[in-house]
């Protein structure tokens, strides 16, 4: 009972159930919320704490801040989805906080892009390198499973350019990127496109804080080569993908350019499909031949699959076996 009464209590009183409406459309940091609601950092700190440790809300530490969004399961996720859905839609104080919301998260997005703006091609690499983003992803789309993506994971997303693009048709789908200006970015373009069922945590590519198995689609877009080790990223990859999962990489195929090792910061000049191969296969997943997109420089598309589980023998088989 105290699993339904803890968010209830949480949940009935005018500011918290302010934040469950913020948290509910987008990440927020504490910051955030006192410009957005007005009050105290003390004051609202209290009340997200008291949301979280009632289920409502879910606390993700990032460097020196912390982002807070609506938990997606559970008795805390239902309660606030149920009262979220009885507030009139023109509900004026809710309006009020979308708008003071919508202009914070435009101020975010220009504090992200100002530091940027000495060096575009680290938030479009794909344009700054000339290279067929459509046809890229339009390879992508055409080799993936059809219909619904379930659990989504794009390790190295950046500023959410594949979020957009697979978002839609997945259950969830989560981000991962070391930059905080990349993810502050993400995190706009989530919110813009009303995807709540993604987010975004700042993570090394190398040693990501996820249980195994539990993705069915990873993703890696042209992250390899910032990668100082990329079959222990591929190793990673694959220790997170769930039976029957898929792996699907996209990154430069080896080329002569050794000034985007200066330039863009890249730690090799390409990867072999072999180089991509090895640590898949060694995890046991089956690798395809990749699919080569031409352009400026030459693309690769990677795909693997997990093998699937394997079924638990039915009981009178197992006595059998013992008898």
């Amino acid at each position: 009972m105290d699993q339904v009464l803890a968010p209830l209590r949480a949940i009935a009183e005018p500011t918290r159930l302010r934040l469950v409406a913020l948290c509910a459309a987008g990440e927020w940091c504490v910051s955030d919320l006192t410009e957005i609601l007005g009050q105290s950092q003390p004051r609202l700190s209290r009340h997200l704490k008291l949301l979280c440790d009632a289920g409502v809300l879910v606390r993700q530490p990032e460097g020196a801040n912390v982002w807070f969004r609506l938990a997606r399961e559970g008795p805390g996720a239902a309660l606030a989805a149920a009262a979220l859905n009885a507030l009139p839609a023109d509900d004026p104080t809710r309006a009020a906080d979308r708008r003071r919301a919508a202009a914070r998260a435009a101020e975010r997005a220009r504090e992200a892009l100002a530091a940027f703006r000495d060096n575009p091609a680290a938030w479009d690499e794909m344009r700054a390198l000339d290279l067929p983003a459509r046809a890229i992803e339009e390879a992508l789309l055409a080799r993936l499973p059809r219909g619904r993506l379930g659990r989504v994971l794009d390790i190295g997303c950046g500023t959410g350019r594949m979020i957009a693009l697979l978002g839609p048709r997945a259950e969830s789908m989560l981000g991962i990127d070391l930059s905080r200006r990349m993810l502050a970015l993400a995190r706009t373009r989530i919110a813009e496109l009303g995807l709540t069922h993604c987010s975004v945590r700042q993570a090394d590519m190398a040693r990501l804080p996820l249980p195994d198995s539990s993705f069915d689609l990873v993703l890696l877009c042209m992250v390899l080569h910032y990668a100082d080790d990329p079959a222990v990223v591929l190793a990673e990859a694959a220790r997170l993908v769930a039976p029957g999962g898929t792996v699907a990489v996209i990154d430069l195929a080896p080329h002569g350019r050794d000034d985007l090792i200066r330039r863009l910061a890249h730690t090799i000049p390409g990867i072999a499909p072999a180089e991509v191969a090895r640590p898949l296969e060694a995890a046991g997943l089956a690798v395809a031949p990749p699919v080569a997109i031409e352009g400026a420089l030459p693309v690769l598309i990677h795909l693997a699959t997990a093998p699937a589980a394997t079924p638990a023998p039915r009981a009178e088989t197992r006595i059998a076996s013992v008898l």
